[in-house]
């Protein structure tokens, strides 16, 4: 598998505890390539646990921007490519960055500069990553657009980011839903990106006059377009649309029913309470979803006179 496979497997085996034998550099240099390799075992198995674990356990806390400055360069290794083993590293940084942020979070130990730097060159691959595969045969998962929702909501949950942090993030996961594709998202991604928008909703510094217009925005997306009478219909909804639809019916219904994160305490303030403009975003949401299924979905109620 290209590494030292029964160094690693002797890590893994131990709880992933930090061996002493070796340099933080080294061994961190092998794993920031490994989160990248074909083999799941290898990536999924051992690199990213292996990783997250000494994040969250503090070994990085004194390196943290230097850490997630090397992480974030993954982003962008075979950016534009489609259907190549690239994308998970790709992708895995993401996740592995997402984990740095949560971990600032909890400590403060990273200055706003590279949460700020961390979060331009998220929101710039995003929505330039092509390759949307989610489970990929022989590969395991590679799930960009999840991995890049759990790193939106990392963000979305740092101090360092305010009004104007949040709504940017809100416009990065609309351009990635209205970003034609080919790639119908049947993974979960939905669920994982309307989850990543209920934290920015939990915040509770974006009001509905931001909220109401993106809302409009992504369901512009959900009209068929009109067709001369010699024209023939194309495929409806199309991937964009279709993965528009289920992202603002999951976020209805996370709403609705309500969302818990992480047991820190942390996630356990931010998600005590429903976000403020709950009631005033599930009627925008009921309307649009309304009218994106016209014939089927009962017309609103007539109020009683």
């Amino acid at each position: 598998m290209g590494v030292r496979s029964d160094y690693w497997e002797q890590i893994r085996a131990s709880g992933f505890r930090l061996p002493g034998d070796r340099p933080l550099d080294d061994l961190t240099t092998e794993l920031v390539q490994m989160i990248g390799d074909p083999d799941p075992d290898v990536r999924d198995g051992i690199a990213y646990p292996v990783l997250a674990t000494w994040v969250e356990e503090g070994v990085y806390d004194d390196l943290l921007a230097g850490f997630g400055d090397g992480v974030s360069e993954g982003l962008f290794t075979g950016l534009g490519e489609d259907v190549t083993d690239s994308v998970l590293r790709r992708s895995f940084s993401a996740l592995l960055l997402a984990e740095a942020v949560l971990r600032d979070t909890k400590t403060k130990v990273v200055h706003s500069d590279a949460i700020f730097r961390w979060g331009d060159r998220a929101a710039s691959w995003f929505v330039r990553e092509r390759d949307l595969r989610g489970f990929v045969e022989g590969r395991g998962w590679a799930h960009a657009v999840a991995h890049g929702a759990d790193l939106i909501g990392a963000l979305a949950r740092s101090h360092h980011f305010g009004r104007l942090e949040l709504t940017v993030l809100l416009d990065v996961v609309a351009d990635r839903l209205l970003t034609p594709t080919s790639y119908r998202l049947h993974h979960g991604e939905d669920d994982r990106l309307a989850f990543a928008v209920m934290v920015v909703l939990h915040r509770n510094q974006v009001g509905i006059d931001v909220l109401e217009p993106w809302i409009e925005r992504l369901a512009a997306a959900l009209v068929a377009p009109k067709m001369d009478d010699h024209e023939t219909a194309p495929e409806w909804p199309t991937p964009m649309a279709g993965n528009t639809r289920a992202f603002l019916r999951s976020l209805h219904l996370l709403l609705a029913l309500g969302v818990r994160g992480q047991q820190t305490p942390q996630d356990l303030a931010l998600f005590g309470k429903p976000p403020e403009v709950r009631a005033d975003l599930l009627l925008v949401l009921l309307r649009v979803l309304r009218g994106s299924i016209p014939g089927i979905a009962a017309p609103p109620a007539t109020p009683a006179p």
